[in-house]
């Protein structure tokens, strides 16, 4: 038997005080993203993604290229000329106005992406329960309050790559997912249509599959509305040498959307055959396209775009690759139908704990009291990126939620940790060993 929902009940509450959730800077000219089965839609029509990540100045300049029009709109122009539909914006600031760049993509007919994390509100992967608090989920949340009121905000990033190689990283697991929990049950409150929220993962073959499941295991509160992962492995090859023919192997009737969160190995120069690969029917399956890493050319030499002032304001000068990438485009265009997409979306068995996956119980951190506040009156202004930061503000320890509940803590459903692993065969969700969740749950796994 499934627990009540102590937010759902805070969910129909805040609607009827509230009214109209949020209002719209002015009419949307496009429609929003959803998902349905296995792939996304615009509408009744398969939707495709089809773009590049974009952060000007790269991680080291940490800048919002989305709340300065100077920014932004010379860059629009270019990807009208690439032809894409989706960028993805690594860092924002939520005490600053959207409404200018958003509104001109959204008339280009360009979707947005948006991690909800920066550098100083974002779950530790060494020590993560400190850093899951009250402080952190309200930049989370007035986030979500800034860019959802744009219907082209496609989907929110609870976490990249936050689980690695190392598999003490994997513990981290559990509050990401309580992230994406927290963020959609938001969602689901303050807003009055869907807003997509799912996690960018590292391309880590050890634990690349148990990541997937984990994120589309449990009750459906907790799932993730997709999965997207980093992917380098094809390095201006084919689909068998890049081993791209058995991911798809492996993700088939994975039960969620899923595309790649970057692609774009620059071993060689890049023809960017992966959109060809992306495109066509040996995927469209199972994968809904990609972004390309990167569109600016920063240290790490992926970009297309050179950008030489600091202020990421002066001349865009196009490298090579922007026109092997805009050809690419126009080359393999989103194909017609669903693409074989599944009409039905379902979660699948949880991972078990193995020397690669080092989270045992299927329990996710309860929200944190001083959170909830949000869920009926907002989040209030965002600390921006200048903010104090929250990594350290939250107890060394937290207490569990139970499947469905999405509360807990003081006065809730909660379980201290020590017993979070007694729940009920009703409730849990179901644990398979590795080697028999791969084999049972995408087929017969090839790594």
């Amino acid at each position: 038997m499934r627990s009540v929902s102590l937010l759902s009940a805070l969910a129909a509450t805040s609607a009827v005080q509230a009214g109209t959730l949020q209002p719209k800077p002015r009419a949307a000219t496009i429609t929003p993203v959803t998902a349905k089965g296995n792939a996304f839609y615009v509408g009744d029509k398969r939707f495709f993604v089809r773009g590049v990540d974009y952060q000007p100045g790269g991680s080291s300049l940490n800048i919002d290229p989305l709340a300065d029009p100077k920014v932004c709109m010379p860059d629009i122009e270019k990807f009208k000329t690439l032809g894409i539909n989706v960028i993805r914006v690594y860092s924002t600031d939520n005490s600053k106005d959207h409404t200018e760049c958003m509104n001109a993509l959204a008339d280009a007919g360009i979707y947005v992406v948006l991690d909800a994390n920066n550098p100083k509100y974002s779950i530790n992967r060494e020590k993560p329960a400190p850093s899951y608090n009250a402080e952190y989920l309200q930049s989370i949340f007035a986030t979500i309050d800034e860019f959802g009121k744009f219907d082209n905000t496609m989907a929110f990033f609870s976490g990249n790559e936050v689980i690695h190689d190392l598999p003490a990283t994997t513990r981290a697991a559990r509050f990401v997912k309580a992230v994406t929990r927290d963020m959609r049950q938001y969602i689901r409150t303050r807003f009055n249509r869907p807003i997509l929220v799912g996690y960018s993962a590292a391309d880590v073959q050890d634990n690349r599959m148990q990541t997937a499941a984990y994120f589309n295991c449990g009750t459906d509160d907790e799932r993730s509305d997709f999965f997207a992962f980093n992917d380098y492995s094809w390095c201006t090859s084919d689909f068998v040498t890049s081993g791209w023919d058995k991911k798809v192997q492996n993700f088939t009737d994975y039960g969620i959307p899923i595309f790649l969160s970057e692609y774009g190995c620059i071993q060689n120069v890049r023809d960017f055959g992966e959109i060809g690969a992306l495109m066509s029917s040996k995927m469209t399956s199972v994968y809904s396209g990609g972004l390309m890493y990167e569109y600016t050319y920063e240290e790490n030499k992926f970009g297309i775009v050179k950008i030489d002032d600091k202020a990421q304001q002066g001349p865009r000068k196009e490298l090579p690759e922007f026109a092997a990438f805009a050809k690419a485009m126009k080359n393999f265009p989103a194909p017609t139908g669903t693409g074989g997409a599944s009409a039905t979306s379902h979660s699948v068995p949880c991972p078990a704990k193995d020397k690669f996956w080092d989270v045992e119980s299927t329990l996710l951190p309860a929200m944190p009291e001083g959170a909830k506040t949000y869920f009926q009156n907002g989040a209030g202004k965002g600390p921006g990126l200048d903010g104090p930061g929250s990594q350290n503000s939250g107890p060394a320890e937290v207490e569990d939620a139970q499947p469905g509940s999405g509360g807990g803590g003081s006065g809730g459903s909660g379980n201290k940790k020590n017993a979070a692993t007694k729940g009920s065969m009703e409730s849990a969700p179901l644990f398979v060993s590795g080697a028999v969740l791969m084999a049972t749950l995408f087929g017969a796994i090839a790594l």
